[in-house]
Parts: structure tokens; sequence; C-alpha cells
């Protein structure tokens, strides 16, 4: 299992290697200058933000695992870089969230216990508000 920090060093290298690092830091830092935001979206749309969100979402633990639609993130690897692009802008533009499918895991530090566990289809889980940008670069 990968530490907190290494995991960390991997997201900037991606984020770097998508040119989106210069955009993070600009947000960054206009907020310390108390810049409201009002229209993020549109930085959330960015192809290399896709892209970002995709690579950072598809070595998660639990993508392989299908949704309520059958369909899990290796579907979406069979996409062409700018077809994945357009599917999540369209996305973005539209937007209802859907179902999702419940399942029971065990807990972490007491394997006799259950937690719930929801599993979203995979379109709106590769949609960059799910990825690390979100909003807590900013936040």
């Amino acid at each position: 299992m990968a530490t907190d920090k290494a995991l960390k060093k991997a997201k900037l290298r991606h984020a770097e290697y998508y040119d989106f690092q210069g955009i993070q830091d600009k947000l960054y830092a206009d907020s310390l200058k108390g810049r409201e935001f009002k229209n993020l979206v549109e930085v959330i749309a960015y192809p290399e933000n896709i892209r970002l969100a995709y690579r950072n979402l598809k070595g998660n633990q639990g993508s392989d695992t299908a949704g309520t639609d059958g369909r899990t993130i290796k579907d979406l690897g069979k996409l062409t870089d700018e077809r994945l692009v357009s599917l999540v802008k369209n996305k973005l533009e539209w937007y209802e969230p859907q179902s999702v499918r419940r399942v029971e895991i065990p807990k972490e530090g007491d394997p006799t216990k259950l937690r719930g566990l929801s599993i979203p289809t995979v379109n709106p889980y590769c949609t960059p508000f799910n990825s690390d940008f979100g909003l807590q670069i900013i936040a």
C-alpha cells in the first residue's frame, strides 16, 4: 500500500504531465488573495483536467467494480482521448445523478462488522468533480 506522501507525489507528477499544475497553482494563489470563484465548471471541464481525472481514477481500488449500468473504468479506457473528453464535457452540461448500487463490505478495523458502500455508474464517477482536483486546492 502506498503512503500518503507517495500518493501526493504521484498526483503532482500526473498534474504536471497533463499541464494542469499551473492552473491549480494559479487558482490556489488567487484564493490566498481572497478571490471568490463563481464558475469553476469551466476549469473543471478543461481537457487537461478531464484527462488528469481519468488517470487518477483508473488506478483507484474500486474502479474495476461495475456500477448499475454494468460498466467499469476499463470501458472508458477503450475510448479515444478526444471521445473521453467530449463525453465528460457533455455530461457536465446536462448531468443528473443516476442510481447507485449499494453493497456491504467488511469494516477495515473489524472484519466481523459491515459498512455500506455505494457504487456509482462509471460516467459520473469519471467526471473531474470526483477527482482529487475538486475544490480542495482552493478551499
